[in-house]
């Protein structure tokens, strides 16, 4: 997952702005689709995340059959971490739209935002954490309590990848460059943040359907 980010990032932000919009044919004939490299690679690393994803989920349904395993009550902090996420979500469609018609002063404020309410959902997970320790359930030895990290901390995980493009592109922003030279880096943090928000809204179905 570093490497895919990573070359992500180089390709978004540090590839010569004539190779970034070299599109490459991903079907032929007339109804062949254009797609840039960077472009394909992050739909590839999106399917990746999301079969590691499904996989977890099936062995957490799996392991949740066992005899030792003990529900525990879930935080309702988790409801206000949903919702900052879902702002963080909006915040980014908010900011594709500036990024595509203008001005780079809105860009600027949609990328702050995002990035403040994406922050706040982080540490929104670390106090679900801390309510859980206060409650008597950090104990790797409950499964229903390691799998909630495992899948808290996973997803968690790919934010921070996410915020590591969001933060380039926010320099870039903030620097003045062109208005079409961060375009792409926020269409694709876009379409990353929402593909994250449809995951933790499955994640957290799927906890509150097995935890009380």
């Amino acid at each position: 997952m570093v490497i895919v980010v990573g070359w992500l990032v180089r390709k978004t932000i540090n590839v010569a702005p004539w190779v970034e919009q070299r599109p490459m044919e991903v079907a032929s004939g007339d109804g062949a689709l254009s797609l840039l490299p960077v472009q394909v690679g992050l739909g590839v690393f999106l399917a990746v995340a999301t079969s590691l994803f499904a996989l977890l989920i099936s062995a957490y349904h799996m392991r949740m059959m066992e005899a030792d395993w003990a529900t525990l009550a879930l935080p309702r902090v988790l409801w206000l971490n949903t919702a900052l996420l879902i702002l963080a979500s909006v915040a980014m469609q908010w900011t594709r739209g500036a990024a595509r018609w203008g001005p780079m002063d809105n860009v600027r404020k949609g990328l702050i935002a995002a990035g403040v309410f994406t922050f706040a959902f982080l540490a929104g997970q670390l106090w679900a954490w801390q309510q859980l320790n206060a409650t008597g359930h950090f104990e790797l030895s409950n499964p229903a309590y390691a799998f909630f990290i495992l899948l808290t901390t996973l997803h968690g995980i790919h934010l921070l990848g996410g915020l590591l493009v969001w933060a380039r592109t926010t320099a870039r922003a903030m620097r003045g460059v062109e208005l079409a030279k961060v375009r792409l880096s926020v269409e694709l943090c876009t379409l990353y943040w929402h593909y994250l928000l449809l995951v933790w809204a499955v994640l957290f179905a799927v906890l509150l359907h097995t935890h009380r």
